[in-house]
């Protein structure tokens, strides 16, 4: 191949220059966006972790139309079904097979306008079944968490729960707003979706409490036996001096 290339003269470009995995555009966000950005997908991950075969990723760009790399879009969040969990510098829809199964944006001050408008009109235009948003702020977005759900080719608002949750069907989970900060739901387990470090703290805790409640129980069984031998020490103080009167 590289000496047809040579001997022909065929221009070859790599594919990472034609599709960059990096728009030249900068992240601009608060502290406050970023930390809730990464949780939600390391929740996501760890979620997701019993399934090799899921895609979850954020802020890579993804391209939709194969020969021209100006079709491009960089979801905030994206989960994909069955295209395997390897590492990737950008997301060719072509190559892939499909285009995600759920995306969601983070809107900031720079972005909410376009959140709300060209990008939900691409992600709906690509046939992604859930379109969510999140504003970490609350000022920007009539919201706090809004969710989509494609119908006919149109993004139809989905209605909050009685608990506040809006249910994402691609993932059968809600995403809630807890303590003001993005949360997810577990419905069928009815629990919270937690990263691994918080189901490690939580196992961490448990596991000292049952460690402390074994402790005060050998403790407390100890005690007893202490207080059984005084008791039977002076039981048999007392018959010794019964017998010795006799």
């Amino acid at each position: 191949m590289d000496t047809d290339i040579k001997k022909y003269k065929i221009p070859f470009v790599p594919t990472d220059a034609l599709y960059p995995s990096e728009d030249g555009k900068p992240m601009a966000a608060s502290d406050r966006h970023r930390n809730q950005l990464f949780w939600t997908l390391a929740a996501l991950k760890a979620y997701f972790s019993h399934d090799p075969s899921i895609y979850i990723s954020g802020d890579i760009l993804m391209y939709y139309l194969q020969g021209v790399p100006s079709k491009s879009i960089s979801p905030d969040v994206l989960v994909t079904f069955d295209i395997g969990m390897k590492p990737r510098r950008t997301y060719l829809v072509w190559e892939e097979g499909k285009v995600p199964d759920f995306v969601m944006e983070f809107s900031s001050e720079s972005t909410y306008r376009n959140d709300l408008t060209d990008k939900m009109d691409i992600y709906a235009s690509l046939g992604i079944k859930n379109y969510f948003l999140y504003d970490a702020e609350n000022a920007y977005l009539s919201s706090q968490l809004m969710g989509y759900e494609l119908v006919d080719g149109n993004y139809v608002a989905i209605s909050p729960d009685e608990n506040g949750g809006i249910h994402a069907s691609s993932l059968g989970l809600d995403f809630r707003i807890r303590n003001k900060e993005i949360a997810i739901f577990d419905p069928v387990a009815n629990d919270w979706v937690r990263t691994r470090e918080e189901a490690e703290a939580i196992r961490a805790e448990a596991e000292a409490i049952r460690a402390d409640t074994a402790e005060t129980r050998a403790a407390q069984e100890a005690t007893r036996a202490e207080t059984a031998e005084a008791e039977n020490a002076q039981l048999r103080e007392q018959l010794a001096r019964l017998q010795a009167r006799t």
